[in-house]
């Protein structure tokens, strides 16, 4: 056999059996030998949602996304996806086609160095010179991308490697040995027995969830320990849904565009479990002052994460799974009752109403209604901008529901190409992407392959002709002069959805807007809901 052939076979050992991606004849052979396999392959638009994509498939079934794409502009284009899943930890190996061997370095044709591109937002990175090589590069690299902290990993392979001769092989089946590489699975016990001694007698402990929750398959074990010890918690935008949001113990979503009462308990707690979730920016504004005079603990796959930001009191270095599989062995006391009824209070009493002009759609109002109205398993992909926090805030999440969206890299485009590797992985599933105008028309290309390979995802613009997030901050910072966030009222979405065989439907205000919701979910055919909100109104 040829080396792509190999490629081709090793990915089916591994589990493949869909691909995203892009052609071009670096990568021809690889496609060709692809094509002889078992393997759905999709056929995006453009290589950046080839990536993003692979994440929501990924994201979806908790297992590794494929993505392939040609060298060179093929190539560049598909580090933004690579990048936005490397800042939302999800596994993915990423394969780029490659100029020949003998021609690496001397600046042909579509031959850029995508591995010295990819380096700082990668987990690991390949350039495969020797056929030989084909098997354990796969092995090694399915196993980075799904082990410790997950990420992307890239493997660069040139077009000749690709057509090289290989006899048969034995693929291996154990874990493969790197010397370099060796991710803590199981939390210290003398660490896990000191955050037992401190939640027995802390009087207002707080756990704060993040996505690290998904990543380790973990949600069950959390619920199981807060509903037995009455631990109130909070989330940070990649945990939502760790618990439903009319869970008795959630509180929220914390961070610069969190829930006010969510942040109030993170200020005034005296104990703070941080599971799975990064001590960043949006999460934690000020991190020395927030948790000056509290115990934090801090649990995280990657020991990288823990002292970055802010020092904790009690590090935990291992896989949330483990760590919780050991804390529910521990008895202790629960001494928080009266913090708890406090904490109900602020929830109840620092709700916040959001008022839009009647002219427009409430969007606050609407998400709360879609939310209401989608199946119990549906899946809502929010994009970014200011979609992502109204989405945020006011997102009812019932058990089986799944948030996504691009958390660490903000990256606009994300929910079309996100949502469509949703509905690639779970055929039945209800899957809503919301994004904003700007959003959309980054990604609106994709129309095409959702019809073209039936992916049925209902897609929500809301639309206020501007880049809104950017627009609110130049309202603020610079007087409202605006410059380079109108994007004007073209494309016309109801020609747009018919010239793509799409069913469309718009609300312009809030009349009707419970049917019309009822008519944008009815079947499962896509759909495109254009939402009319205010273009000057603010969301932070």
């Amino acid at each position: 056999m040829i080396g792509a052939d190999a490629i081709a076979k090793c990915l089916i050992k591994e589990g493949v059996d869909t691909i995203f991606g892009y052609s071009g004849v670096a990568i021809d052979p690889f496609w060709n030998s692809v094509g002889k396999e078992n393997i759905r392959t999709i056929l995006v638009r453009t290589e950046q949602n080839a990536g993003h994509a692979a994440s929501g498939y990924a994201r979806t079934l908790g297992k590794t996304g494929v993505c392939a794409v040609t060298s060179g502009p093929g190539a560049t284009n598909l580090l933004t996806g690579i990048a936005t899943a490397y800042a939302d930890s999800i596994p993915l190996v990423c394969i780029t086609g490659q100029v020949n061997t003998d021609q690496i370095g001397s600046d042909v044709f579509q031959e850029v160095d995508v591995t010295g591109a990819a380096e700082s937002f990668v987990k690991y990175s390949y350039l495969i010179r020797d056929v030989k090589d084909i098997p354990r590069i796969i092995h090694e690299a399915f196993f980075v991308a799904s082990t410790g902290r997950k990420g992307p990993v890239l493997i660069d392979i040139p077009c000749d490697v690709q057509l090289q001769r290989i006899s048969d092989f034995d693929y291996p089946d154990d874990e493969p040995k790197m010397r370099t590489y060796k991710p803590t699975i199981k939390g210290n016990a003398v660490q896990i027995k000191k955050v037992i001694k401190v939640l027995e007698y802390a009087k207002k402990p707080l756990i704060i969830a993040g996505g690290g929750v998904f990543l380790s398959n973990a949600k069950k074990d959390l619920r199981k320990f807060v509903e037995k010890h009455q631990i109130p918690v909070v989330s940070t935008m990649m945990g939502i849904g760790v618990l439903p949001t009319d869970h008795p113990m959630y509180y929220g979503m914390v961070g610069n565009n969190g829930n006010s009462y969510a942040n109030r308990a993170m200020r005034e707690c005296d104990t703070l479990l941080m599971v799975g979730a990064r001590v960043a920016d949006r999460a934690v504004a000020a991190p020395d002052m927030t948790f000056d005079g509290k115990v934090l603990v801090h649990m995280d796959v990657d020991p990288a994460e823990i002292g970055k930001n802010v020092g904790p009191t009690i590090p935990i270095v291992g896989d949330i799974k483990h760590i919780f599989a050991d804390f529910m062995d521990a008895e202790f006391k629960d001494r928080h009752e009266t913090w708890v009824n406090m904490l109900d209070l602020y929830r109840d009493s620092m709700k916040e109403e959001h008022h839009s002009s009647p002219d427009f759609v409430n969007f606050q109002a609407f998400v709360k209604k879609l939310c209401t109205a989608m199946k119990d398993d549906a899946v809502y992909v929010a994009d970014v901008g200011q979609n992502q926090l109204i989405s945020c805030r006011n997102i009812i999440m019932k058990d089986r529901n799944k948030f996504f969206t691009s958390g660490g890299m903000g990256t606009m485009g994300y929910s079309i190409p996100a949502a469509m590797g949703v509905k690639a992985a779970e055929r039945k599933t209800q899957v809503i992407a919301v994004c904003g105008d700007g959003a959309f028309q980054m990604s609106m290309m994709e129309l095409a392959t959702i019809k073209q390979f039936d992916l049925p995802v209902k897609i929500v613009v809301m639309r206020n002709e501007y880049l809104g997030l950017v627009r609110e901050h130049q309202s603020r910072e610079y007087d409202g002069e605006y410059n380079m966030v109108y994007l004007g009222s073209d494309p016309d979405l109801s020609k747009l959805s018919e010239a793509y065989g799409i069913r469309y439907i718009k609300a312009e205000n809030m009349k009707d807007i419970d049917e019309k919701i009822s008519d944008f979910l009815s079947d499962d055919s896509a759909v495109i809901f254009e939402v009319l909100t205010d273009p000057e109104e603010n969301v932070i």
